[in-house]
């Protein structure tokens, strides 16, 4: 008598091994499973889930608030003193993270694809809760030091929706192989049904997402307004020291057509142009008045102002890494700036015949010149030899100290109803991105009121806001946006509604072929004998697509052995063993 163990056959799987090892530390085919995967499990795929999202919306905040790191880089020395880029310790965990979760969220909806058990390695399970708290402590800690940057998402979406739209139309349809895959099993329960509603409710929400879009950049190309105007905030101050007379100049070398700067009145009378508050981070004061580096600036006088150096901070601390980009001579002047004074600027604006924004800073009570700083101002003008019609100002001031400055173009840097701008005599208005809406931007252009948009650094915002008829930008990268000779993208109401109706057609068409398809298959592996299955797979591989993993024949002698009649033989062309008997010997 033979005993013997059927021949096992396996195919090769490198890409399931590939899959579950890198995801579960599974590697052998003995650990893997196609049995439903446990709660737990199925718990720590929702914490998955959940950490990419979080880590997706975090990545794409700071993709579009590249726009402000400047502006972020200043809020955070307000609050420590010390001046630094402080995005790379963000950018980079962020970019890890993204990439760390991204790849575990693809071999996860693999896994499912494939039919194999969720197993999370520990090791993963304790990667994905560091990315997934580390998010979330950023996520409060940009809300407490820069919460009103949350508002450049939805300004963003007014450039990015027609392609997050897009995006999230072909994610739901992929995703519609794994909902039909599980929902069309032949145990049908609550839960199935609850998955098919939720999915159904959130493809019928991406296709009509559209309605609520608001993009200037939808169109007709005939109504598109001339291109704004640059203003260079601050000059150029990525590649020269803000306020200094060599960044005025390169923002003209890039196109600009206004400067902007920030006024200080000194404790003598004399405008000066500064941002912040004291001197410490952009001359060296701590130098030369070690005592007095935390004073006001405007209680310096301006001979004590003048003899500080106002560059050498821009080459020691490169905050826009642009340093290395400068030639051994732009060094060498850049490091032997000064402050400079608003007499200065408006000559070299004079000269170059562009107009100039003022946001004039008004010195504190106990400052000398707190009541008469107007005059210093106006003193400053009609020294430059400018013409006032091409100065405007923007003051921090109560609207009884705005009318003092006489002679210059008012402006407000603040969102008016029409009724207060004819009150105040304002014939402007200075916005921050954010407070500009299409609708308001449209309403005051049509009562003939001028809107400079601020902080305009990305080609993106800039592109939106061309759309939307602003007449100029004061922007800190002038050298950004003169290479930005049309909207990055532009598009008709017609062609657009043309791609998203022929878009969500071919998303049903698929997502019903999707479903049909499981449903066949599994209709068609329930009329199969599962031996008959495995018996045809075998018969119909050559030898080549098998790896026989174990073949093993068990012989035993029943009454002092085998007769000598019997033969054992092994075909491989079909991979399994023949057995004859002659018969058995007594």
């Amino acid at each position: 008598m033979v005993k013997h163990q059927p021949l096992q056959v396996y195919e090769k799987q490198l890409f399931v091994s590939f899959v579950t090892g890198i995801y579960g530390c599974r590697w052998k085919r003995y650990q893997r499973s196609q049995e439903d995967s446990s709660r737990w499990e199925c718990t720590w795929f929702i914490i998955l889930c959940s950490s990419f999202l979080l880590v997706l919306f975090w990545a794409y905040f700071w993709l579009v608030a590249q726009n402000d790191f400047n502006e972020f880089n200043w809020s955070v020395y307000n609050r420590s003193g010390a001046w630094s880029d402080e995005t790379i310790p963000i950018l980079a965990p962020t970019t890890v993270g993204f990439s760390y979760i991204t790849f575990l969220m693809i071999l996860a909806l693999f896994h499912i694809s494939l039919g194999q058990q969720l197993n999370l390695y520990w090791v993963h399970k304790i990667g994905v809760l560091a990315t997934l708290f580390t998010t979330i402590s950023g996520v409060v800690s940009v809300d407490d030091i820069w919460g009103d940057e949350w508002d450049i998402l939805l300004v963003s979406l007014q450039s990015t929706a027609p392609f997050l739209h897009i995006g999230a139309l072909a994610t739901v349809t992929a995703i519609s192989w794994l909902v039909a895959g599980y929902v069309v099993r032949r145990d049908r329960s609550n839960f199935q049904v609850t998955v098919l509603v939720i999915y159904i409710i959130i493809l019928l929400a991406v296709y009509l997402a559209p309605l609520t879009f608001s993009c200037p950049c939808i169109m007709d190309r005939h109504t598109l307004r001339p291109r704004p105007d640059i203003i260079g905030r601050r000059g150029a101050p990525m590649l020269a020291p803000e306020n200094t007379i060599v960044s005025f100049n390169r923002a003209l070398q890039n196109g600009a057509s206004s400067l902007e700067a920030d006024v200080t009145i000194s404790v003598d009378g004399v405008p000066f142009l500064m941002r912040d508050r004291t001197l410490r981070r952009t001359t060296d004061v701590g130098k030369v008045f070690p005592a007095r580096q935390f004073e006001d600036a405007s209680l310096f006088n301006w001979t004590e102002i003048h003899s500080l150096n106002a560059g050498q901070w821009f080459l020691k601390s490169d905050p826009y890494w642009t340093v290395e980009t400068l030639t051994a001579r732009d060094r060498l002047r850049i490091g032997n700036q000064t402050v400079c004074s608003l007499v200065d600027m408006l000559r070299l604006a004079a000269r170059a015949n562009s107009s100039a924004l003022l946001d004039i800073r008004r010195p504190p009570p106990e400052h000398p010149r707190h009541r008469s700083w107007f005059m210093d101002t106006l003193w400053a003008v009609q020294k430059a030899g400018i013409s006032p019609k091409r100065v405007r100002t923007v003051t921090w001031t109560p609207d009884t100290d705005r009318g003092r400055v006489r002679g210059l173009p008012q402006s407000a840097n603040e969102k008016l109803s029409l009724e207060e701008i004819r009150q105040r005599g304002i014939t402007s208005l200075t916005l921050h991105y954010s407070k500009a809406s299409h609708t308001d931007i449209q309403e005051y252009l049509a009562h003939n009121v001028s809107v400079t948009v601020s902080a305009v650094n990305a080609p993106w915002l800039y592109s939106v806001l061309w759309c939307s008829g602003v007449s100029s930008v004061s922007s800190d990268a002038p050298q950004v946006l003169r290479k930005v000779p049309y909207p990055i993208w532009l598009m008709s109401r017609s062609a657009y509604r043309f791609i998203w109706f022929s878009s969500d057609l071919v998303s049903i068409a698929l997502v019903i072929g999707i479903f049909c398809f499981q449903k066949w298959k599994m209709s068609g592996m329930q009329n199969y004998n599962p031996e008959q299955i495995v018996l045809s797979a075998v018969a119909n591989r050559t030898n080549r697509d098998l790896n026989v993993m174990k073949e093993k024949l068990i012989f035993s002698e029943l009454n002092n052995g085998l007769s000598s009649t019997e033969d054992i033989s092994l075909f491989p062309e079909n991979g399994y063993a023949i057995y004859s008997h002659g018969g058995l010997g007594d």
